[in-house]
Order: structure tokens, then sequence, then C-alpha cells
């Protein structure tokens, strides 16, 4: 029998455990953990309301190797799901090789010092978990992870070769507050303010921070302004689909998120370099985090959809050029009324129950260390239909202009 720890009890863990909990066949032993105890406790409070069903609820500090294990070891745990900061991505790696636990997670690791996602750190732990007979699933949230998906199963279905692919993120959500994130605010002001970069004829193009932006119109949204971002499923994706000559990742923000943005980078809020305070070292980008909304608190406030999907050119089966756009939209309000949690959690909490799901039924399996795109797209993709995000393609005209 199946035994599986949650690491992390923000939004993200919150939804993946209130989903597994749904479907206590494929998950009957959920343990969820975190740094802080009580806040396993309301989600555990949460998912018997909603589920009926009581699941366990851990302390533990996952920076830590020695005590995640003793953790793992304790309760028996044979998948462990990590939903914590990326920071502890290679902690909770080593914690799974020292115990037999097969691992996953929904974003890649990087260092607290630099805004650096790079997957390599974690793919030099493949020969490891091959020796040790252990399976690690990296990046199955929604992007990375179901993005990933929806292309490998575009590739399966419909294109022999693939030319183009251009990733959309769209969160039409309104949550009300003069200036919030809608998932971890450290990790999230990193992302959006690093180097922008995508892969092109075989080469990284870097651009600016935020400079390359286009319109374009969502359904169910409306006309969005979305920008040029690095997102980590490119370096994946550009790894095992070397045929695709251009990725590029895209992300709406509102005039007023980027407003708030420039004037926190401006007067020095966004560093993440210490700096003495009072005779004490802090972090910036830290202190903005402990004072802006808990991204977990938003859901009962949060109105409106996210729309994400992928475009794809290429080659199609029957020999002709298509262009087929690919997505999901996601209910801010019916998110919030089936698990307490907006959107953005949702859309990659529910990936995150089904990756677990693919691995504890023994329906994805390999020994080392994997990407989503590596793995059979078809039972995903019926998960995903079944648990919440539906999906639906279409034909366009074309690529995109820009």
């Amino acid at each position: 029998m199946s035994k599986v720890l949650v690491i992390g009890a923000g939004g993200v863990g919150s939804v993946a455990v209130h989903k597994m909990a749904m479907n206590a066949d494929i998950f009957p032993d959920i343990t969820l953990a975190s740094r802080r105890k009580f806040k396993c406790d309301a989600v555990a409070e949460s998912v018997l309301a909603r589920t009926g069903v009581t699941i366990n609820t851990a302390e533990v500090d996952a920076d830590h190797i020695d005590a995640t294990a003793a953790l793992i070891r304790d309760i028996g745990a044979t998948h462990v799901v990590n939903l914590a900061l990326p920071y502890q991505d290679l902690t909770i790696m080593e914690a799974c090789l020292s115990t037999g636990a097969h691992y996953m997670d929904t974003a890649n690791y990087e260092p607290r010092d630099e805004a650096k996602f790079e997957y390599h750190w974690q793919w030099a732990y493949h020969d490891r978990f091959k020796d040790a007979g252990l399976m690690a699933l990296l990046g199955s949230g929604f992007d990375p992870g179901v993005t990933s998906v929806f292309t490998t199963w575009l590739k399966k279905h419909h294109f022999d070769r693939i030319d183009t692919l251009d990733i959309l993120d769209c969160n039409g959500g309104d949550h009300g507050q003069h200036f919030a994130t809608n998932f971890n605010p450290e990790i999230n002001i990193r992302e959006v303010t690093a180097v922008a970069r995508h892969w092109e004829n075989g080469d990284w193009v870097e651009t600016p921070p935020m400079s390359v932006k286009q319109q374009f119109d969502f359904e169910a949204v409306g006309e969005k302004t979305m920008y040029l971002m690095y997102h980590e499923e490119i370096e994946s994706l550009k790894t095992h689909l070397p045929e695709i000559k251009r990725i590029r990742f895209w992300m709406t923000f509102g005039e007023a998120y980027i407003t708030h943005l420039n004037v926190l980078q401006n007067v020095g809020m966004t560093r993440i370099d210490p700096v003495i305070y009072e005779g004490r070292e802090i972090i910036p980008l830290q202190f903005l985090k402990a004072v802006l909304p808990e991204p977990s608190s938003l859901g009962e406030t949060t109105k409106g959809k996210t729309n994400i999907g992928v475009i794809a050119t290429g080659l199609a089966k029957d020999g002709t050029e298509k262009t087929l756009y690919l997505y999901n939209i996601c209910d801010h309000e019916d998110a919030f009324a089936e698990t307490g949690n907006q959107a953005v959690s949702y859309t990659t909490g529910v990936p995150a129950m089904i990756g677990a799901a693919m691995m504890v039924t023994n329906t994805w399996v390999g020994d080392g260390v994997f990407n989503m795109e590596q793995m059979d797209p078809d039972p995903f993709m019926e998960m995903l239909n079944q648990h919440g995000l539906p999906w639906q393609v279409k034909e366009l005209d074309g690529p995109l202009e820009f």
C-alpha cells in the first residue's frame, strides 16, 4: 500500500491533499507536513469537512536532510510529494535517496542567493536514483507540468514535427488587493525580475526583464498584455524535444502589478542579498513577502478565470503545416468552492495530485530522474478531464504573428 508524504502546506499543498483525499482509492494514507504544523492542521480540518477523509499531519524543516529522512522513515512513506520551496528540492531528494522513497515536485531547484532557474542540479541525480531503483518526477504543476504534457500530447496525436511552441499563461482573476501575488511572493517576484530568455535556433536569446510584451485575446478572459519571460520548462522541452526551433513563455500582468513591482524594485525591496537592519541581516524580498497578503488567503475574494495553454506550429500527421492551440480554462470561484483555494493554486495542486497518482499506480514508471514530457501523456490528459482541469484544442489560422 502506498503512503504519501506531502511537504508544503501553502495553497498548492492544500489543493493537492484535498484532491488526494477525494481519490482515497489511489491515496489511502496521506501525511501533510511543513515547518508550521498549525497550517497543516488547518488544511486537515478543511479536508475532513469537505471530504470526510482524515489525513495525518506532521512538522518538518525540509532544509535539513536528516530531519526530513527521519519523518519519511517514521511514517513509512513510499512517495514524497515536494510542494515546499524550490530551495529545498535537493535536500528532499537526498532524504528520499537515503530512505528509499520515490520523489516528485512542481518546480525546479534554485539557489537562495541567486535567481537561477536550471534543471542541471536535479538532472545530476539521475544515476543515483537509477542505481537505487527509485523514480524522481520533476515539475508536475501546470507550467511546468501540464504545458509539457500538452506539448507531448500534440506531438503524439497531431504532429510529426513541432517547429515553434508558445506557452501562454493568463490569470484573469481579480483578488481586490492593491498588490499581491497568487503564489509564493518570493518565488513569484524572483521569476518576474529575472532576465527573460527564450530558445531559438539552438541558442538562448536574452532580453531585459519585462521588456517584450504583446496583446492576446484569451477565451473567457479577454484581451490581456502578456510579457516574455523565462520559465524552466523551456530548458527541459528543448532538451527532450530538440526538433523545436523556438520556444517562448508568456505571462500576463496588469498595469497595477507592473507599477507596484517597478516601485518596489526601484527602492530595493526585491533584492535577494542581505542588508543590515538594526544590527541584524535581513533579505529585503523575504521581508516584503512577510508583509504581503498570504496567497492562500486570496481564494475567498478572487473572481475571474485563468487560461493557460500552448500554441504549437509544425508538420501535421496529414503532411500539412498546422497551428494548434491546446488550453485549459479554470474558474477561481469554482476552485474555491471545491478546495478553499483560488485557481492559481488549483491549477498547480491538481496536476501535483495527478503526477503523484501516475507514480503511485505505476502508470508512469522508471528508474532515475524524469521530466513530464518524457512520459506517455494520454493517462495524465485523461485525469485532467476527470479531476477539474478539462482541456480543449482548436486549430488556428497560423502561428502567432509576433
